[in-house]
């Protein structure tokens, strides 16, 4: 490989993997367990709320929740970390069981979230 080849071989490697270390979640909230917060109706009701826009979102995680959960629900969780993959498991486990009409509720939001971002889903 002679030397220009080289360089732009390499330069592209770099910029491929910045772009795919840029496309995953922080992980500054996964130490955050569904857990915690599914058994608690005062708590997840807050979550809840503020993922469907009828109440504010009180925390930063909510926050960072409410801002990427339409993306993640559509793309299937392409750029969440291995534990939010397991989290967001917990909580569709969860509400399917527990609460079907709230999560069908949340299936359609963020489906109309995700339109209106226009994010496409992964099929």
């Amino acid at each position: 490989m002679d030397r220009p080849s080289f360089y732009l071989a390499a330069f592209l490697a770099v910029v491929v993997m910045a772009v795919v270390a840029e496309e995953m979640y922080s992980d500054m909230f996964d130490h955050i367990k569904p857990e915690d917060i599914l058994p608690n109706d005062e708590l997840r009701n807050q979550y809840y709320n503020c993922l469907m826009d009828t109440g504010p979102c009180v925390t930063e995680d909510q926050k960072f929740f409410r801002e990427h959960a339409a993306e993640a629900f559509v793309t299937k969780c392409r750029k969440c970390t291995d534990i939010q993959k397991q989290n967001v498991e917990k909580i569709v486990v969860w509400y399917t069981e527990n609460r079907p009409d709230e999560w069908t509720a949340m299936v359609q939001k963020l489906l109309e979230d995700a339109k209106k971002l226009n994010i496409s889903p992964v099929v």
